[in-house]
């Protein structure tokens, strides 16, 4: 029988996780909790929200899951904490996994995993814990994201790449075929990486420049206008 679930996290991920969690997955969520000195309000989402310093009082971890919907801040690193405090007060953690997701049989997932639908992922995909996956991301055969790792919207893992820890990938960033990223890698948006990185490492694709013309002259100057 699945647990009610608790949620850390009162932010905008936490709602985004909540929706996802309750009209897609059916968890029945009973309360949000956030450290006591980020409490600023007694309910969200009309769930009461109560102190994580207190929390196993009246949600005892033998009744109920957690799942901490926290960012990618200081490359999940504040998330991975959080998960490591709660399985320490003797919480399971759950993964919300929508069913649009379609994930072959033979993928799998740690605890405390986020994917969205359409998320593309194909088989012999290893997915391990604390792994979020926003919608439109594709992960190739064979790749496997390690934990603590977030994947932005329609960004492209080609097959048999392995990505470290603690990674994030941006908007649209691509990863080439059978490379390794190492761990704590940041790709912004638009990057192509088609080598191994090294850990720590940072790639950043160059911002368009926006062009001199006002959008008026533009369209005058162009054919936009007449399509």
């Amino acid at each position: 029988m699945q647990k009610q679930l608790v949620i850390f996290g009162i932010g905008k991920i936490a709602e985004v996780v909540y929706y996802y969690a309750k009209e897609e997955c059916g968890f029945s969520i009973a309360c949000f909790c956030v450290d006591e000195k980020y409490r600023t309000i007694p309910t969200f989402q009309d769930l009461p929200v109560v102190a994580f310093e207190e929390v196993a009082k009246n949600y005892p971890p033998d009744r109920y899951d957690m799942f901490v919907a926290v960012g990618y801040h200081d490359l999940n690193r504040l998330r991975e904490t959080k998960c490591r405090e709660a399985m320490e007060k003797g919480y399971a953690l759950a993964s919300i996994i929508s069913p649009r997701a379609n994930l072959p049989l033979n993928v799998t997932t740690g605890w405390n995993c986020f994917i969205m639908p359409p998320a593309v992922i194909h088989p012999c995909v290893r997915i391990a814990n604390n792994v979020f996956i926003w919608s439109g991301a594709m992960v190739g055969h064979h790749s496997v994201i390690e934990d603590n790792c977030w994947l932005t919207s329609c960004c492209n893992i080609s097959g048999n790449v392995h990505i470290g820890a603690n990674t994030f990938l941006a908007v649209n960033a691509t990863v080439g075929h059978s490379v390794t990223l190492g761990k704590n890698c940041f790709l912004g948006a638009n990057t192509l990486v088609i080598k191994n990185l090294e850990d720590d490492k940072v790639v950043i694709a160059e911002a368009q420049k926006p062009l001199r013309l006002t959008s008026n002259q533009f369209l005058r100057m162009s054919n936009f206008s007449s399509l």
